[in-house]
């Protein structure tokens, strides 16, 4: 699915500017997201890609305030989040939920499955207790679970069904924005398609009002699912566009890097794999000017003392590279 028309598409979440830095040491910090910019359209499925540690997980608590930002905006609907008191804050929790990497570390061991999922109606007083257990019952069964489910524990589940779990308790509340982190990477292949359909499946019933903000290190699990990428390099957002596009004109080097690694049958092997050279850089001590310098192919005497400005190139196709200016 592909929103027809961005630009007249409702904006959800803004962000503008968004950093976070980690204190380790004296005068040492670790800057996982820099100057971190995105707009979230209701209804689309925005795909946030990059290498292990370059900040797609830190951004996403931080939307959250799971972890809270050194600076920058997040607006959700108007309202900046980062300037919302804690009790403000649990109640936007209602509109905004997350489904975590690991699928068994996030549900509670000791408490029975219906419980886990209910807890969200509880903490936000949703409904009296018969109709929290009704809902709970529709939940097991929307995500391909059942009613007999309701009194397992996680341990009694795979992987591949904790994540649904996961899911339905995000569900409970009936979210406007979802934040996934990794949620398949966990999984085997044939589990992963099974969790991707079902986010579909999901927010076409929910007339796709539901936003979805998908993190993920596989470009190929992302391709399947998203409407527009992002992609990220030791915390800065490089490149953004639609799926398609990003897929057949990619525009930063890095990208491109990206896309030559995905796997492909031999009997289609016309692809040239692009092998990054270089040292990588430590978040810790960032390069001066891009970023992406010390391993770019075509890195440019101005690449190593000057930031790039980001150049939206054509329909919307926004990347952060010299090569462009």
């Amino acid at each position: 699915m592909t929103l027809s028309n961005p630009q007249d598409s409702e904006v959800l979440l803004k962000v503008e500017d968004l950093n976070k830095v980690y204190p380790i040491k004296k005068n040492e910090r670790v800057k996982a997201v820099n100057q971190f910019n995105i707009e979230l359209l209701k209804g689309e499925v925005y795909g946030l890609v990059g290498e292990s540690g370059c900040g797609k997980t830190t951004t996403g608590k931080t939307l959250l305030r799971l972890i809270e930002p050194t600076g920058g905006k997040c607006f959700y609907k108007g309202t900046d989040i980062f300037s919302l008191k804690t009790r403000e804050m649990q109640k936007l929790r209602k509109e905004i939920q997350m489904v975590f990497q690991d699928p068994y570390s996030s549900l509670n061991p000791k408490k029975r499955i219906g419980k886990i999922i209910e807890e969200p109606m509880n903490i936000h007083s949703i409904g009296k207790k018969q109709e929290r257990m009704e809902k709970v019952v529709n939940l097991l069964e929307q995500v391909g679970l059942s009613k007999e489910h309701y009194y397992r524990f996680p341990h009694e589940f795979s992987g591949g069904q904790r994540q649904r779990i996961g899911l339905a308790r995000a569900l409970a509340v009936e979210p406007e924005l979802i934040i996934f982190d990794e949620p398949v990477s966990a999984l085997d292949v044939s589990v992963q398609s099974q969790i991707l359909n079902l986010l579909r499946k999901i927010q076409k019933e929910n007339n796709l009002s539901l936003t979805y903000l998908f993190i993920s290190h596989d470009l190929s699990v992302v391709r399947h699912i998203a409407d527009r990428i992002g992609v990220m390099y030791l915390g800065h957002l490089v490149e953004e566009a639609d799926v398609d596009k990003l897929f057949t004109d990619p525009k930063h080097p890095y990208t491109k890097a990206l896309l030559s690694s995905i796997p492909i049958p031999k009997v289609n092997h016309k692809r040239e794999r692009i092998r990054l050279r270089g040292e990588i850089p430590s978040p810790i001590n960032p390069p001066a000017g891009c970023v992406f310098h010390t391993r770019c192919p075509y890195v440019m005497d101005e690449c190593k003392t000057i930031d790039p400005e980001e150049i939206n190139t054509k329909n919307n196709h926004k990347v952060k590279c010299h090569l462009y200016n």
